[in-house]
């Protein structure tokens, strides 16, 4: 393809509607390394014996949706970021789940919810506060959560001249911040890999979809770092990315 061509085919990416927290138009074209663990399963195995689930940071319910399965009597999710709200709700409600809303930050928020209203929360990359898990929670009460680390994808931001913005997201850290707020660790895992790009077009519609990686990121005003992408691409057959992710469980007293 020809310079314009190139361009014209990634702001064509740029325009393709993302919803949820569906990749499925990047499928075989972004691929990333199969983390050791099922967060699934291990949501599972705390659900035994439980009579209520709290989901934080749904997203478009896709994740929770699969658990279906194990759903105990009482399932609610939240979710503060406002394009995800109905596509969760559209999702969830005929399965029995209340989508909350919220406001949260990278900090977490104050859950909406009183002392003790949960024997199981989850929370799938979504930001929280310990002292809030712990303060929702069920004596006896679970805590799963699986996160994306700080530097996750570091060199990718990197080449738009991003520096990364969570430098405290390690599992150190989110292991000392739920033992402080009273919690057990049972399970505590991390997982280093890469994400494989087969194309320019992929990493647009990426950050096109998750804007906070790459705050401002747009076709015309980073054509020049993607025509760079484009020709290290060409020298060697695709782009790799470091990603991270780690994975904790947790018990409360």
């Amino acid at each position: 393809m020809t310079g314009a061509q190139l361009v014209e085919s990634w702001l064509a990416e740029e325009r393709t509607p993302f919803s949820g927290w569906d990749f499925s138009h990047i499928d075989g074209r972004a691929i990333e390394d199969p983390l050791p663990w099922s967060y699934l399963d291990i949501v599972r195995s705390r659900l035994m014996g439980a009579r209520s689930l709290l989901d934080l940071g749904t997203a478009g319910g896709e994740v929770l949706s699969r658990l279906q399965d194990a759903f105990p009597p009482r399932v609610v999710a939240t979710e503060a970021y406002e394009p995800n709200v109905g596509v969760a709700r559209g999702r969830l409600a005929p399965l029995g789940v209340d989508v909350v809303t919220y406001e949260a930050d990278d900090n977490g928020a104050v859950l909406p919810f009183a002392d003790a209203s949960f024997d199981v929360v989850i929370s799938r990359h979504e930001a929280y506060t310990p002292s809030e898990v712990t303060r929702v929670l069920t004596p006896g009460g679970a805590f799963v959560t699986q996160q994306v680390a700080g530097d996750y994808l570091s060199a990718l931001r990197a080449a738009f001249g991003t520096r990364g913005q969570w430098p405290h997201v390690t599992l150190a850290n989110f292991v000392a911040d739920l033992r402080a707020a009273g919690m057990t660790i049972e399970l505590s895992q991390e997982s280093r890999g890469m994400m494989t790009f087969r194309d320019v077009g992929a990493i647009v519609y990426l950050l096109h979809a998750i804007p906070w990686e790459v705050p401002g990121f747009s076709v015309q005003r980073h054509e020049s770092v993607l025509m760079d992408l484009q020709r290290r691409l060409e020298r060697d057959g695709a782009l790799r990315f470091g990603t991270g992710h780690f994975v904790i469980a947790a018990r409360k007293p």
